[in-house]
């Protein structure tokens, strides 16, 4: 088990140009969410979801890791073993900054996954309705992403790593989405001390114990000093 657990949403990779569900202006106001976030919209219309993935595929791929994701990764490379990342982002760039001890717990943007066979592979950059399964070969593959009413994955694992951690710290959410919004109220029943770093106060900012507020990129590295510095 980690003794440091940190969640890490949308907050962390705006740095590096990838927009949160709530830019004006970004790539999520210009589609309907029921459309390209939902089974329902992508058994409506896969076109236009794959259209919707190929275009956020080629954004993180233009994309890089920024201060606040090489400060993780020092964090893990210093404390082998002790330190998990959970992420609800599905882009990748905790990977490309050099964390290997990382779930996503919202799937991959970067992975293709088939709705036939549940085979999981390497996604190309771009993906059409008619791409067959390497597995199945039948023509239903999706990204594998957590859409809106699906389960969001490695949940058991996650609450055990909460119910046995040391220190909790959110980066970058918004407290408003679950059942990540909930990790501070698991964590800090077991006892863990809790750190909120955002640019302003959320929902949950009352169940943690320490606030730091300001862009990722910079509270992050100073978080992982001082952490380091008393170890």
């Amino acid at each position: 088990m980690a003794r440091i657990v940190v969640l890490t949403g949308a907050g962390i990779s705006a740095e590096s140009g990838l927009g949160t569900f709530r830019d004006e202006g970004g790539l999520w106001t210009e589609y309907d969410l029921e459309e390209v976030a939902t089974p329902q919209g992508f058994h409506r219309n896969p076109a236009l979801v794959h259209a919707f993935y190929n275009a956020r595929r080629k954004y993180c791929a233009e994309a890089a890791p920024n201060p606040a994701h090489a400060a993780l990764a020092r964090l893990e490379a210093a404390l082998p073993g002790q330190v998990l990342i959970v992420t609800q982002n599905v882009d990748d760039l905790h990977h490309r900054a050099g964390s290997k001890n990382v779930i996503q717990m919202h799937g991959a943007l970067m992975r293709a996954r088939c709705a036939a066979c549940d085979h999981v592979w390497d996604a190309p950059l771009e993906m059409s309705p008619d791409d067959p399964c390497p597995d199945c070969r039948r023509p239903a593959t999706r990204p594998d992403v957590v859409w809106f009413g699906e389960i969001p994955y490695h949940m058991e694992r996650i609450a055990a790593e909460l119910d046995d951690c040391a220190y909790f710290a959110a980066i970058g959410t918004s407290g408003q989405v679950w059942p990540a919004a909930g990790f501070v109220m698991e964590a800090h029943a077991a006892g863990a001390h809790c750190t909120e770093m955002n640019l302003t106060r959320t929902d949950v900012s009352g169940d943690f114990d320490a606030h730091l507020l300001g862009p990722a990129s910079r509270v992050v590295p100073d978080w992982v000093d001082r952490l380091l510095g008393d170890k």
